[in-house]
């Protein structure tokens, strides 16, 4: 894809929306799941005739067509982070990737363009398609978003860097009810790509007819009924029924229409057994046949305990398809060996990450103490001399994995030799040597104290579900208090570290593991390169600033570091991939400068668990949270043969 020029990439991306004289679907012959059939017959939905949209997307399914019926059974590990969940049933942008990540593809759009100089984009919607209850899916949707969401005051707390350009955000017109453009002050060459990035395009996820009874604009007593209910006000029962500030609350509400495969039922939540996704009966996609996806019925989500409930159901076959949780190095041998027992083998993810665990101190933490020692430069490259890498590589990743700082692939050409190897070398003499300059008075255990006598203790909050950050840090943790540092481990339930971390800003450190190591996800996703997204958890208060310097948390950034936003904003505003490259390469060096955060190894190709009875599942595929896998893979064409 990076080869393409943005014309060409256009084109490429709408011309399999160019409607010929006597369109496909109009020659086909539709036909439903029996379950919807029944319910059709009962007179409880309308025929299948007049829920499709007038073009419905027609998916070519990888294997072959599929039979409608049966379940997908999955899992969400302790309280979860059901964002997750877009990977397996919302994923649904006006643009998708395609399965093999070269580009992308109308989606809930069925044709859209742009202009010479990437300013002006027009969409074109599916006439006739409808919200999951039945009401129809229309550019008034897409207004209310962006007039009474994206720009109403209090509600527009939600993110959407792709739509700002020119340090503006974008304006939306509708030119019919099927019909809208995105105008932009400044070109916006990467603006496809990016919106079809994970769950970032919110514009298909409110339904103007459901959400606006809980809008003060529409509904004069909005704030006297939320307080009933429980909330502050209007706006945080807003917030809650749409879930677009908080991925958990998106899948907590099983009254809010989607345009989804499969619909919650029974939302994570409702049960401490199980969370139940049923078809939608109005989905717009349909296989060459002319067969109503999706094939299975139901996503099933288990709710287990914790990583190792999870593994043990996988040996005993009780998961159809899963990689989140469960595909450590650790597993790999366990499962190897129970794929007979449990009826299941395995499908390939080829990395995209950055590292296999990024360590990450909050450089914008409110204690003033803190914040001016993490971030001093001398500090990170201290704790980073301290690790032996080799010996985590051998010990958890069983000797599988390339040393390297979170940074671009040596492959790639835009790699960055210093960003990729400083501070790397185990050198716990050299560690010392710059902690005794900026902590030099130590306790009688030998921990560093600060200017009052206190030791210097820093906590790093961890998913517990993340079985391998964890056993990471059962090494790493000796090795920081080696040197002096009482560096320790705090772990926490998902739905809570979604609230200490996510969302919060009290937090010493934490750790992740997502970011793109080359192609289009390094530029799409540069969070360790730059801090320009929520996913920035080293510096949420630079990131605020990047998104609008007067919100609420907002920090300004040091020069460099505005200095390679600014670059960042002239690769988004390049037609040019020539130019962008060049910029992005900026970029990287003032990352080697600055060194925000420090890792462990490249990752290497990992792994998902599949029942031998699903079948249109591929071999191999992208491993990354943008991509998201499986969902450009189409799982709404899986099924049970």
């Amino acid at each position: 894809m990076q080869g393409l020029k943005r014309r060409a990439f256009l084109a490429a991306g709408t011309a399999a929306v160019l409607l010929p004289a006597l369109p496909v679907w109009a020659q086909m012959t539709f036909t439903e799941a029996e379950m919807l059939k029944d319910l059709v017959g009962e007179g409880k939905l309308p025929a299948l005739a007049d829920r499709l949209p007038l073009n419905p997307l027609i998916v070519t399914p990888l294997e072959r067509v599929g039979s409608h019926g049966g379940d997908w059974n999955s899992a969400i590990v302790g309280g979860g982070s059901l964002s997750m969940l877009f990977r397996y049933q919302a994923y649904e942008p006006l643009l998708r990737y395609s399965p093999d990540w070269s580009g992308v593809v109308p989606n809930v759009a069925e044709h859209y363009e742009a202009n010479a100089d990437a300013t002006e984009f027009t969409f074109r919607l599916r006439k006739g398609m409808k919200w999951s209850d039945g009401e129809p899916f229309t550019t008034e949707d897409i207004l209310f978003w962006y007039e009474d969401i994206f720009n109403y005051e209090g509600l527009d707390d939600v993110g959407q860097n792709h739509l700002r350009s020119g340090g503006k955000k974008a304006r939306f017109e509708a030119v019919d009810d099927v019909t809208f453009k995105v105008i932009f002050a400044a070109p916006n060459g990467l603006f496809p790509l990016r919106l079809a990035w994970a769950n970032d395009d919110q514009t298909t996820r409110a339904p103007k007819h459901y959400l606006k009874q809980f809008h003060i604009k529409y509904n004069k007593n909005a704030e006297e009924e939320a307080k009933k209910k429980g909330a502050s006000g209007w706006i945080q029962l807003f917030q809650r029924e749409a879930g677009l500030v908080v991925d958990n609350e998106f899948f907590q509400n099983s009254q809010r229409p989607v345009i989804h495969a499969w619909k919650m039922t029974v939302a994570p939540g409702q049960s401490t057994d199980r969370a139940i996704a049923e078809r939608n009966p109005f989905y717009w996609k349909v296989d060459t046949d002319g067969k109503q996806l999706p094939y299975l019925d139901r996503i099933v989500y288990q709710m287990v305990a914790d990583p190792q409930v999870l593994l043990l159901k996988a040996m005993q076959g009780e998961i159809d398809l899963m990689d989140q949780y469960i595909a450590t190095p650790a597993n790999r041998a366990v499962l190897y060996d129970a794929q007979e027992q449990g009826n299941f083998g395995f499908y390939t993810l080829t990395s995209t990450e950055t590292n296999e665990m990024v360590f990450q101190l909050n450089l914008n933490h409110p204690n003033e103490f803190k914040r001016q020692l993490y971030n001093n430069k001398d500090f990170r490259a201290a704790l980073s001399m301290s690790l032996d890498r080799q010996a985590i590589i051998d010990t958890v990743f069983i000797g599988q994995g390339t040393v390297s700082q979170p940074a671009l692939r040596a492959e790639d050409p835009l790699y960055n030799e210093r960003l990729a190897t400083q501070f790397t070398q185990y050198d716990p003499e050299g560690a010392n040597a710059l902690l005794d300059k900026i902590l030099p008075n130590k306790d009688g255990e030998g921990y560093r104290l600060d200017d009052s006598g206190k030791r210097v203790t820093v906590i790093f909050e961890i998913d517990q579900a993340r079985a391998t950050f964890l056993d990471i840090f059962q090494l790493a943790l000796p090795m920081f208090q080696a040197v002096g540092v009482d560096v320790q481990m705090r772990t926490m339930d998902r739905s809570l570290w979604e609230v200490r971390v996510r969302q919060g800003i009290e937090y010493d450190a934490t750790a992740h593991r997502f970011g793109g190591n080359g192609g289009i996800a390094a530029i799409l996703d540069p969070r360790y390169y730059i801090p320009n997204t929520t996913e920035a958890l080293y510096a949420k208060g630079w990131q605020l600033w990047y998104r609008d310097p007067s919100s609420k948390g907002a920090v300004e950034p040091p020069q460099p570091v505005k200095d390679a936003l600014a670059l960042y904003d002239r690769v988004l505003g390049s037609a040019n991939p020539d130019e962008q490259k060049k910029l992005m390469a900026e970029i990287l060096e003032i990352a080697a400068d600055q060194f925000y955060v420090f890792g462990i190894c490249l990752p290497t190709d990992s792994y998902g668990v599949v029942k031998k009875d699903m079948r249109n599942v591929p071999e191999t595929m992208p491993n990354s949270w943008g991509y998201p896998t499986p969902a450009p893979a189409n799982p709404e064409t899986f099924f049970k043969a």
